[in-house]
């Protein structure tokens, strides 16, 4: 699976990006994270690529990724072209104002931003989407993803496993 997430620096696409990659990792897959953001670090942009496969992986770039998680409205204008017919689309609907224009890409409409300021998570949009990724692609199910969200977040900061595991089952959830 080639995935590619995007967005404003700060919106979490980088650590999104290193937990799928971790996923795969733990599942057993050959894996490539790839990440790539701007010289203005927070609200600049930000995106990365990950590759998670069963066969070794000859390079990390994803130039027609098979997934588009999108976080902003620059980034869906950026990169909507790049998406592989028949691919899926995941958008952050709070912050992206129009439909895609494709029509062979699988569209996934998620309020992240929105639900996680409900919900007291503002800076857990990510971890929404990424969990409605999961659903939608059956990457993995919540139980193998709290696993690898306690690998990967150091033991001194682990009040943060429980938050993020809640936005991932929020977005596991939203129909």
């Amino acid at each position: 699976m080639n995935i590619l997430l995007a967005g404003f620096g700060g919106q979490g696409v980088l650590f999104a990006g290193k937990f799928l990659a971790y996923v795969g990792l733990y599942g057993g897959q050959e894996v490539s994270w790839l990440p790539s953001y701007g010289a203005e670090m927070r609200g600049g942009t930000a995106n990365c690529s990950v590759i998670l496969s069963k066969e070794r992986i000859g390079s990390p770039m994803v130039p027609s990724p098979d997934v588009f998680v999108c976080m902003n409205l620059p980034s869906l204008d950026k990169f909507e072209k790049a998406i592989a017919p028949g691919g899926m689309l995941l958008a952050d609907s709070s912050l992206i104002t129009r439909e895609p224009a494709r029509k062979d890409v699988v569209f996934h409409s998620v309020p992240a931003t929105r639900l996680a300021s409900e919900e007291g998570m503002a800076k857990l949009a990510n971890m929404i989407m990424i969990g409605k990724l999961m659903r939608e692609s059956g990457l993995c199910g919540p139980g193998e993803a709290e696993r690898v969200m306690r690998s990967i977040i150091p033991e001194s900061r682990s009040a943060l496993v429980a938050q993020n595991m809640r936005a991932i089952e929020l977005g596991y959830g939203f129909a």
